[in-house]
C-alpha cells in the first residue's frame, strides 16, 4: 500500500459539507445497522469471560488461565486491527464491505461450536471471528459518523451501547444453555449464531455510506503527521490495555471469593448492563461539553475503580463494583469513535482514520488481558488490578495533554 503525498491529498478528499442530516429515518436507521453490528460483534466479545471459564474447567482444563486469554485477546486485537482493513475499504467502495465478513463470522461461531483442541479455539474464534468483527466494527462506525455531526457522539454512543446489550444477552444466554444437558456448549453456540446471523441481516440492509467514494490511496499515512492524532492514538492505547481484564476475569474472581458458580455467571451481564447507561449518556453530555473531556473523566474514574478491585471482597460489594464498572469503562468505548472522528479533517476519512488508530490500539487488546493472566498466575490477583489501573489511568492524562493540544491548535 502506497502513502499519501501531502500535495495531493487535498485534492483527493471532497470538499467539506454541512448539510448532515443529524437525524431523519435513514440516518436513524443506519444508526440501527451500527447496533446491530455491535450487537454481534463487540457485544459478542464482551461474553468472552463466560467462554474463558467455561474452557477453564471443560475443554481446556489442561492450559493455564493465561493461556486460554490468549484466544480473547486475539478477538480483541482483530477486533481493532482489521478496522486498518474494513475502516479504509468502507471510505472507497461502501457498505459492501460488511457482507462478506457478516458470513464469515457467522461460520466462525458455527466453527467454534466444534472445536475440541486448544488451536482449533484459537483458528476458529479467535482469528477468524476476530478478525469479521474488526472489518465490521470501523465500517459501522464510520457510516454513523457520516450522518451525524452536532450529536455525533450522542448517535455513536446509541450504536456502541448494541455491544453492551449483546454482552447482557449473550453470557446469560451462553450460561444457561451450556447447563442444558442436551444443548451444552456444541448446540449453545450454535443457537447463538443463528442470532447473530438474524441481526447481521439487518445490518447489511441499513448501514449505507452518505459521502462518495474517497479517491487516492487507501490508507491515509499523513494522519500520522497530525500531532493530536498521535496522542489520542497512545492515549486509547493505554486506556484499552488496563480496561478489559474485569470482563475476562469477573466470573472467575467472584468465584474465588466463594460466590456461587450460578450467581457469579451473571456478573458479566450485570457489568455489560450498566455499560448501556454508560455509553448513552456520556455520549449526549460528550456533545455538550467535549469528546476529550468526558473520556478523561470517564478514565480516571475507570483507574479508580481498577485499583479499589482489590478490596472488593463480599458478594454485594462484587455486584457492585461490576455495576460501577461497566458505567465508568462504557464510557470509554463510547467515546473511542467519536474522538478520533473529531480529528478527521472531513468524514470522507473517518473510516481511514479509525481503522488505522485502531490497528495500533488492538496491539494493546491482544496483550493487555494475558499479561493481567501471567501476573494472577505468577503473583496473584493484586498485581493484574495494579497494573489495569495504572495502564488506564495513564491513558486518562494522555487524554487531557490531547485535550491541550487540541486546544492550543484551535
Amino acid at each position: 500500500m502506497g502513502t499519501v503525498e501531502p500535495e495531493t491529498e487535498k485534492e483527493q478528499v471532497p470538499p467539506p459539507q454541512d448539510d448532515f442530516p443529524d437525524g431523519g429515518i435513514k440516518a436513524w436507521g443506519v444508526v440501527v445497522g451500527a447496533f446491530s453490528v455491535l450487537f454481534c460483534t463487540f457485544g459478542y466479545l464482551n461474553a468472552y469471560g463466560v467462554y474463558q471459564d467455561y474452557y477453564q474447567s471443560h475443554q481446556l482444563s489442561h492450559e493455564s488461565s493465561s493461556t486460554i486469554s490468549w484466544i480473547g485477546s486475539v478477538q480483541v486485537f482483530f477486533l481493532y486491527a482489521g478496522g486498518v482493513i474494513g475502516g479504509p475499504l468502507f471510505d472507497r467502495i461502501g457498505a459492501i464491505i460488511i457482507f462478506p465478513p457478516a458470513l464469515f463470522l457467522v461460520f466462525a461461531v458455527m466453527m467454534t461450536s466444534l472445536c475440541k483442541e486448544y488451536y482449533q479455539f484459537m483458528l476458529a474464534q479467535g482469528i477468524l471471528g476476530g478478525l469479521c468483527c474488526g472489518m465490521m466494527f470501523a465500517p459501522a462506525m464510520a457510516a454513523v459518523g457520516q450522518y451525524f455531526r452536532t450529536r455525533r457522539a450522542l448517535a455513536m454512543g446509541i450504536a456502541v451501547s448494541g455491544s453492551s446489550l449483546g454482552g447482557v444477552v449473550f453470557p446469560i444466554a451462553l450460561n444457561n444453555l451450556f447447563q442444558i444437558r442436551n444443548i451444552a456448549f456444541g448446540w449453545g453456540v450454535r443457537i447463538v449464531g443463528f442470532i447473530i446471523l438474524a441481526l447481521l441481516a439487518i445490518a447489511c440492509a441499513t448501514v449505507r455510506r452518505r459521502f462518495p467514494p474517497r479517491k487516492g490511496n487507501i490508507l491515509v499515512l499523513s494522519a500520522f503527521r497530525n500531532p493530536s492524532y498521535i496522542l489520542t492514538i497512545a492515549s486509547l492505547f493505554f486506556l484499552i490495555w488496563g480496561m478489559f481484564t474485569p470482563f475476562f476475569y469477573i466470573e472467575t474472581y467472584a468465584i474465588y471469593r466463594g460466590m456461587s458458580p450460578r450467581l457469579a455467571s451473571y456478573m458479566l451481564s450485570i457489568l455489560n448492563a450498566a455499560s448501556i447507561i454508560g455509553r448513552i449518556i456520556p455520549g449526549l453530555l460528550a456533545d455538550q461539553f467535549g469528546n476529550f473531556t468526558l473520556l478523561s473523566i470517564s478514565g480516571a474514574c475507570t483507574g479508580v475503580l481498577l485499583l479499589c478491585w482489590m478490596e472488593v471482597k463480599s458478594n454485594a460489594a462484587i455486584i457492585v463494583f461490576a455495576a460501577l464498572y461497566g458505567f465508568c469503562s462504557g464510557a470509554i468505548v463510547s467515546l473511542l469513535s467519536p474522538c478520533i472522528a473529531q480529528i478527521a479533517p472531513h468524514p470522507s476519512l473517518i473510516g481511514a482514520y479509525l481503522g488505522m488508530a485502531f490497528l495500533i490500539v488492538g496491539v494493546s487488546g491482544l496483550t493487555g488481558t494475558p499479561i493481567c493472566g501471567a501476573l494472577i498466575d505468577g503473583y496473584g490477583w493484586w498485581a493484574a488490578m495494579v497494573f489495569s489501573g495504572v495502564a488506564v489511568f495513564v491513558g486518562a492524562g494522555l487524554v487531557l495533554v490531547t485535550k491541550l493540544a487540541l486546544r492550543r491548535t484551535n
